[in-house]
């Protein structure tokens, strides 16, 4: 599959679904799952910065994960912990800046120091912005964005006439993150998840049955090949666009 480089998605965000049920359909379990689903993300995050495409956005581990049973919630902190100090060497060799959004202070501390310390490590990097999602939920960091900004009012630092949407977006934990191109969701289901509510307005959806951990990079490739031949009018008629 030819794809047009010059229309490649600047972000690409993702929702990697599916570790649990692709275990259980090879009579293994779930942490066998999450561990095949991170070689999934080695391979992703790579082409990712091979195709050009400049900011990718994964989610993670969203607010809700905390409701799984805690042995889980454990193999994941542990996972990710393991997964950042092995693929720093790799991150840097590829140029890639490592990012994080969401409230990571309720994270365990030895999580939150590797984060602290890969980020530190790739900060000068030029490359992709490989931004995780952790402990997020779309509907938390609106809410805390609102209560931040209605204190700068209330304290009369910022006007009310003045609240727009770029005052909106400096109080959002993706304040520097563009607004999301192509939003990927993996194993056959079709909805958002609380994910990105403000960055996705205009992104444009793609939905696959394929589970997460069998995701590669040809199925990357179809993603942003229908992505594509799709007509982004951002509110305008296609007259508009084309003339």
């Amino acid at each position: 599959m030819n794809l047009d480089l010059s229309k490649i998605p600047s972000h690409v965000a993702v929702i990697m679904d599916g570790n649990g049920r692709w275990a259980k359909a090879q009579g293994k379990n779930r942490l066998f799952g999450h561990k095949t689903g991170v070689k999934a993300v080695q391979k992703i995050v790579q082409e990712s910065a091979r195709l050009g495409i400049k900011n990718l956005t994964l989610y993670a581990f969203s607010t809700e994960n905390w409701k799984r049973p805690e042995q889980e919630v454990t193999i994941l902190m542990t996972l990710l912990v393991s997964s950042l100090k092995k693929e720093l060497k790799q991150m840097t060799e590829n140029n890639i800046l490592f990012n994080t959004i969401g409230d990571l202070s309720k994270l365990p501390g030895p999580v939150q120091k590797e984060l602290k310390y890969t980020i530190e490590q790739t900060q000068n990097n030029s490359g992709m912005k490989l931004t995780l999602a952790l402990n997020y939920g779309g509907k938390e960091e609106l809410t805390q964005a609102f209560k931040e900004i209605a204190h700068k009012v209330k304290n009369n630092i910022i006007s009310p006439e003045n609240v727009d949407e770029t005052i909106i977006n400096k109080h959002l934990y993706t304040r520097n993150l563009p607004d999301v191109d192509l939003l990927i969701r993996t194993s056959g289901e079709e909805r958002i998840s609380n994910f990105l509510l403000w960055k996705i307005a205009y992104a444009e959806l793609y939905f696959t049955e394929i589970l997460w951990p069998e995701f590669n990079e040809s199925h990357l490739h179809l993603a942003i090949h229908n992505y594509q031949k799709r007509e982004r009018r951002f509110g305008k008629t296609s007259e508009q666009l084309n003339a």
